[in-house]
């Protein structure tokens, strides 16, 4: 299960301001008819960036200087409304795929689908998720580290602190998280266990 430890997730970031966003916007229900969650990313905000589109204005997730981002800004109560884990999916999947988010707040069931999917979101205060913000934003360049296991957010030069329940932060840091590749591991115990249950014999 090395291969799904989460230790430090760099890489540039992008910016979507505002807070209690939902998600229905980060994925509109018109495409939840996916049950195999191809393609999904390109669908990532789509009615937000299509609206902005229309007046002329560009999405972060449609902006060119932000192609690539691995680590997603947010404000406050991100991900809240439905329970769909259609949402952390798109994210996953859009452009090289969002790897970790940093915000302010988060809807308890967003952040547990985003856990299952090894995404980590680190919560940090007003003032750092501002400062976060507005350096992405000046600098799409800036490579930004997300440590799991200092809880910290480097940024350029800057150090940012940030919060995690230690639960989560325990199943990213070991690789737990994935549940199939936990399964996988085990398979060897899990076949000697079923060879002494009774009731599974019989059905053999």
């Amino acid at each position: 299960m090395e291969e799904s430890k989460r230790d430090v997730i760099a890489g540039r970031g992008v910016v979507v301001r505002g807070n209690d966003i939902d998600t229905d916007r980060i994925v509109p229900a018109r495409f939840l008819k996916s049950v195999v969650f191809d393609g999904l990313g390109a669908h990532a905000f789509e009615d937000d960036r299509a609206q902005l589109r229309s007046v002329g204005r560009t999405h972060p997730f449609d902006d060119a200087r932000f192609a690539g981002a691995h680590i997603l800004l947010v404000g406050k109560n991100f991900g809240c409304g439905s329970s769909r884990e259609h949402a952390p999916q798109a994210l996953l999947r859009w452009g090289s795929g969002i790897r970790a988010i940093v915000g302010e707040s988060f809807a308890e069931i967003f952040r547990d689908n985003c856990v299952a999917l090894g995404i980590p979101c680190v919560v940090v205060d007003p003032a750092d998720a501002e400062a976060l913000a507005s350096a992405v934003e000046q600098s799409p360049a800036l490579e930004l580290s997300v440590d799991l296991r200092s809880k910290t957010i480097a940024a350029g030069a800057s150090r940012h602190p940030f919060e995690i329940a230690e639960g989560p932060r325990r199943q990213l840091l070991e690789g737990r998280w994935d549940s199939t590749a936990e399964l996988l591991a085990s398979k060897e115990r899990i076949l000697e266990l079923a060879e002494r249950i009774p009731y599974l014999k019989a059905y053999a």
